[in-house]
C-alpha cells in the first residue's frame, strides 16, 4: 500500500509538471502575445429558473432493434437529406458496431437502415458537398477505438457520394491522435471545402485544419497541440467575412478556444473560457445566435463524468451560453444545473421567433425517476430561459441532433443512446422525438 500511495503521489506530481509545462510551450508557440484569460465559475451568473414539464415530443424508435445482449453506442448523430427525395433521413456513428449508418425516410416517419461505411471508432458524421458536385458527402472523425488510447490510431475519412447515395471512401489523414471531430469550411478563401479537425487523442492531442489542395487530397496544418479537443466548429465569429474555428478541450484543460483566421489561413488564438474546475467535464459546444444579435455565440455544455467510479452527474454540471460581443471577445453566461449534460443544440423549438436549447443526459442518477434524459430552455425573452423537463427514459443520451423530419415546419429531435455505463434498463438506439409544441398551444 505504501509503494502504491508513493508511485501515485510521484505520478500526480508528473502530472502536475507536464500540465504547466505543455501549458507554457502552447502559449509560448500559438498565442505571440499575453492571451486573453476568462475563467469563469458556475457560481458567475444565477441558473435560470425551472418552468412546468414539457409534453410536446412524442418519441418513436427508429433503426436496428437492440438485442438481449446489446449496449448501444451511438457517438453522434445528424439530420441530412442524403437522397434528395424531400424528406430528412439520419445518419449515425455507431460506435458499437464501428459504422456509419443511413436511415432512409421513405414516408412521413417511416425509416430503413443501412451501412454506409465500416470506420473504426466513429465519433462524428458531418454532412456537406465535399467536392461541390451538388450532393452530400460525410466526413468522418474516426477515433480508431473508443475508449482511452494513445496509439496514433486515429483517421479523417471522407464518403464520396456518387449521387445514388454509394459511397467511395477516402482516408485523408491517418496514423495520428485519435479524432473526435471534423468540419467543412473554405478557411483559406480560395472556394473550395477545407477541413477543420479535433484530435481528442488521450494524453496526446491536437487541433489543426486540412487545406484542400485537389482531389480529396489536403494538407496539413497544426494549430494547437493540447489534448482532448471535442469539437472544431467554423464560423465567422469575429464578423470580417471569413471563416474561424471554435474548438472546445476537454479532460484536464476545460478550455473554449477561438481560432481567428486573417481570411487567408493564418490564425490567431484566442482562449475565451477556461474553467476553474478541472473535472468540469466539458461535453460538448453548438454555434447559435442565441441573441438574435446577427452573430454566433456559443452554447456549451459540461456533463462527463465517464471518469468517476459512480458515472452519475456532478453538482457542477450544466449548461452556458458564451454570448459573443464583438471583434471575437465573450462573455460568460451560467444558464442552467443539469446532471450529465451533453449535446445542447439550439433552434426555434415552438414557433415564437427566437432560439430555445434542448439538451440530453448522458451521466446522471438514474435510480431517480426524476433525473432527466431530455429537457428544453425556452427562450421566453432575449437571453432569458427557462429549464423545462422531457424526459426521463431513455437514459444515457449523449447525442441530440435537430431537424424537421415530420416536414410540418417545426424542428424535431433526434436523439443517440451511449450506454456504456450501468444502468441497463432503458436502453435506446435511436429515437427520434416528434414536436408537437405548437400544435398543443
Amino acid at each position: 500500500m505504501a509503494v502504491a500511495a508513493g508511485a501515485a503521489a510521484v505520478l500526480a506530481v508528473f502530472l502536475q509538471v507536464r500540465r504547466a509545462e505543455q501549458a507554457a510551450a502552447d502559449v509560448a508557440r500559438a498565442v505571440p502575445a499575453a492571451p486573453p484569460s476568462v475563467t469563469e465559475t458556475i457560481a458567475a451568473t444565477a441558473p435560470v429558473a425551472r418552468g412546468p414539464r414539457l409534453d410536446a415530443f412524442t418519441p418513436q424508435k427508429v433503426g436496428a432493434s437492440i438485442g438481449a445482449d446489446d449496449r448501444p453506442m451511438i457517438a453522434n448523430v445528424t439530420t441530412v437529406d442524403l437522397d434528395r427525395d424531400g424528406r430528412l433521413d439520419i445518419v449515425a456513428a455507431d460506435a458499437a458496431a464501428n459504422r456509419i449508418v443511413w436511415l432512409r425516410q421513405s414516408a412521413a416517419g417511416v425509416f430503413t437502415e443501412s451501412t454506409l461505411a465500416e470506420v473504426p471508432g466513429p465519433a462524428h458524421v458531418h454532412a456537406a458537398d465535399l467536392d461541390a458536385d451538388g450532393d452530400s458527402d460525410l466526413a468522418i472523425a474516426s477515433l480508431g477505438v473508443l475508449f482511452p488510447n494513445n496509439q496514433k490510431i486515429g483517421a479523417v475519412v471522407l464518403l464520396e457520394n456518387d449521387g445514388r447515395q454509394r459511397f467511395t471512401p477516402h482516408v485523408v489523414l491517418d496514423t495520428v491522435a485519435r479524432v473526435a471531430d471534423v468540419r467543412s469550411g473554405d478557411l483559406d478563401g480560395d472556394g473550395d471545402l477545407d477541413l477543420s479537425v479535433a484530435h481528442f487523442g488521450y494524453d496526446q492531442g491536437e487541433t489543426r485544419w486540412l487545406e484542400r489542395t485537389g482531389d480529396w487530397r489536403y494538407e496539413s496544418h497544426v494549430l494547437q497541440e493540447l489534448s482532448g479537443p471535442i469539437n472544431a466548429e467554423i464560423a465567422d465569429v469575429d464578423g470580417d467575412r471569413d471563416l474561424d474555428i471554435v474548438t472546445l478541450v476537454s479532460q484536464e484543460w476545460e478550455e473554449i478556444y477561438v481560432f481567428l483566421n486573417d481570411g487567408r489561413g493564418q490564425f490567431t488564438p484566442r482562449r475565451i473560457f477556461g474553467a476553474s474546475n478541472e473535472d468540469f467535464g466539458s461535453s460538448w459546444i453548438s454555434l447559435a445566435d442565441l441573441d438574435g444579435d446577427g452573430d454566433p455565440d456559443v452554447v456549451y455544455s459540461n456533463g462527463d463524468a465517464f471518469d468517476y467510479a459512480t458515472t452519475s452527474g456532478r453538482s457542477w454540471n450544466g449548461v452556458q451560453w458564451l454570448e459573443n460581443t464583438g471583434g471575437g471577445a465573450f462573455t460568460f453566461h451560467r444558464l442552467a444545473d443539469v446532471p450529465g449534460a451533453s449535446g445542447p443544440q439550439a433552434a426555434d423549438l415552438d414557433g415564437d421567433g427566437d432560439l430555445d436549447i434542448a439538451v440530453v443526459s448522458a451521466y446522471n442518477n438514474w435510480a431517480d425517476p426524476k433525473a432527466q434524459s431530455l429537457v428544453v430552455l425556452e427562450q421566453t425573452a432575449r437571453g432569458v430561459f427557462t429549464l423545462r423537463d422531457v424526459a426521463n427514459t431513455p437514459t444515457h443520451l449523449v447525442t441530440l441532433a435537430l431537424g424537421d423530419l415530420s416536414g410540418d415546419g417545426l424542428p424535431d429531435l433526434v436523439t443517440g443512446g451511449m450506454h456504456m455505463s450501468w444502468p441497463y434498463d432503458r436502453l435506446s438506439r435511436l429515437t427520434v422525438w416528434t414536436n408537437t409544441w405548437r400544435r398543443r398551444r
